[in-house]
């Protein structure tokens, strides 16, 4: 061997499971969201730090990523990623300890919410690893059996 890493490519299996992973999460958060019995900007809130929750979870993966495969990534994007990551998840909680909910409700949300962080992370990496495989492997790069060539 040469020393340079392996591409390889992830499961099926895998990457049907991130995808239902992150589906699911998703989907109880939502149903939940949508009927909660709390005001609409209550609702907002919590829609909004989700969605800056997934979007830094996939920052942070790309930048953490970037810099092992030696991709310049400055410290201020590996910064301002991991601090979103951490005031979506601290707002999160804040929001959940004073939301007017019951005990199992708020866990509904929790759940919902870092099973979903956990999956997006996971998509983003399966996203990441196709690409670089198919790259990589062109004689490879089949879809339903058809090429990806035009």
């Amino acid at each position: 061997m040469d020393g340079t890493p392996q591409i390889g490519r992830p499961t099926a299996a895998f990457v049907g499971a991130s995808w239902v992973a992150l589906g699911l999460g998703a989907v109880v958060f939502f149903i939940g969201l949508w009927n909660a019995r709390m005001l609409l900007s209550e609702k907002g809130y919590f829609l909004a730090v989700f969605l800056l929750g997934l979007f830094a979870a996939i920052a942070v993966q790309k930048a953490v990523r970037d810099r092992a495969e030696a991709v310049p990534v400055t410290p201020v994007f590996i910064g301002v990623s991991w601090a979103m990551l951490i005031i979506a998840v601290v707002m999160m909680a804040i929001g959940l300890w004073n939301a007017e909910l019951l005990l199992s409700e708020k866990g509904f949300y929790g759940i919902g919410f870092a099973m979903s962080l956990f999956a997006v992370v996971a998509v983003q990496k399966n996203v990441r690893d196709l690409a670089a495989y198919r790259e990589a492997h062109p004689e490879h790069s089949t879809y339903s059996g058809h090429t990806d060539e035009v």
